[in-house]
């Protein structure tokens, strides 16, 4: 029984995040020409918008993290796809840039609430150590097609309606899907009773806070958050890159979609370096392949081929790094307070990646060029795989995950 309810649990999350994301963040980019074309906001201003909900998702992953802790995850995700239902209705139908950013604003709440990191932390407090990167892998490679599902989604919706029609469209999808998916399918027991949790408070926020102030998680943030800003800030900006070198904009998107390629490669090659190597290493690893080949695309004019391959393979150190992110903190100090700890170690990591299209280009500009704007992301990337091996721990001396049979 309780091995078909993990198994319902992870099913379900694996619907709920590719919509969550399709709707909460994929559709976006796709609506942005037309928003701009209807209000008359400049692209910069609608896209500051986007990024201020990105912003606000960062900073509530720490108390949705404390919230799983002390609640679950069914309570904190279904609230949560209800506010995202409401922040894409306010979206559809605000009226001034000012409340345009106010309801990206509550969609960010929404984001923190829905999307990997509270997913990740339920799927963390569910599995045991045996079955936890087996459920992360699959929810993850599901997951990863928000956007083939949701970009050609929103374009049709887009060819017979007004944005602001497709985004009450997608609010109802919203609705349908995840709201009761959550509510009705994220039942296994949460580790602990409640009485039990409520004794353990105490401990678990001593145990939180020795952890977040130690030196080894705080190479591993600055670690993860550079090289996600890096590997993320280099694949966005891969059309501009080869357009600049002469290759037309249909290559680059092909280039650019075949990322998503790499990611599928990265998270199923993931499960079987975990398994043969110390987790600090892997954490070295996946930087420094990224490093590779970021630089590699910089410095590397041509051929087509030799390009479109270094993008699938940074598209795998990518895709990897999604995984390695969402073990990272279970892999060195247990599943004890994971939501208060994975809050406060998600919150940079999803900062930098929701500044790095624009922090990218705002590098190239400042440098003169894409290429050389590639070599110093790879050099910052390359610096954080140096400094991962400083992120090693004794083996974790808790486990609260539930056995899936």
């Amino acid at each position: 029984m309780r091995a078909a309810g993990l198994r319902t649990a992870l099913l379900a999350l694996c619907v709920t995040e590719v919509t969550s994301w399709g709707v909460l963040y994929y559709a976006f980019p796709v609506m942005l020409a037309d928003l701009t074309a209807d209000t008359g906001w400049s692209t910069a201003e609608a896209i500051g918008a986007f990024s201020t909900g990105a912003l606000v998702s960062a900073v509530g992953a720490v108390p949705v993290g404390r919230l799983i802790d002390s609640r679950g995850p069914r309570a904190v995700m279904t609230s949560g796809s209800v506010l995202g239902v409401l922040s894409v209705l306010a979206l559809a139908a605000a009226p001034t840039l000012g409340l345009f950013y106010l309801a990206w604003a509550v969609a960010g709440v929404a984001q923190a609430a829905t999307l990997y990191p509270p997913a990740f932390a339920a799927l963390t407090g569910w599995y045991p150590e045996s079955g936890r990167i087996r459920a992360l892998t699959a929810l993850t490679l599901v997951a990863g097609l928000s956007s083939t599902v949701f970009a050609p989604l929103t374009a049709a919706l887009l060819g017979g309606l007004s944005w602001r029609q497709a985004y009450l469209v997608l609010a109802g999808v919203l609705l349908v899907v995840t709201v009761p998916l959550h509510a009705l399918c994220l039942t296994p027991p949460w580790p602990g009773s409640r009485h039990a949790r409520a004794h353990a408070r105490d401990e678990d926020r001593a145990h939180s806070g020795a952890v977040v102030r130690s030196r080894p998680f705080l190479v591993l943030v600055a670690v993860m958050t550079v090289t996600g800003f890096g590997s993320y800030a280099a694949t966005i900006n891969l059309v501009p890159l080869l357009t600049a070198r002469g290759y037309g904009t249909e290559f680059g998107a092909w280039a650019l979609g075949l990322v998503g390629v790499g990611q599928v490669l990265g998270r199923f090659g993931y499960a079987p370096l975990a398994r043969r190597s110390p987790v600090a290493v892997r954490t070295a690893v996946i930087p420094a392949a990224a490093a590779l080949c970021v630089a590699a695309i910089g410095l590397l004019p041509g051929p087509a081929s030799a390009l479109i391959v270094l993008t699938v393979l940074a598209g795998a150190a990518r895709g990897a790094h999604t995984l390695l992110q969402a073990s990272a903190v279970a892999d060195r100090w247990g599943t004890r307070a994971f939501g208060r700890v994975n809050g406060v170690f998600s919150a940079p990591i999803t900062a930098a990646i929701a500044l790095a299209p624009a922090g990218g280009a705002y590098v190239a500009e400042w440098l003169g060029s894409y290429p050389t704007a590639f070599v110093l992301l790879a050099a910052l990337t390359a610096l954080a795989s140096a400094a991962a091996l400083a992120t090693s721990v004794p083996p974790p001396t808790r486990e609260s995950g539930l056995s899936s049979g």
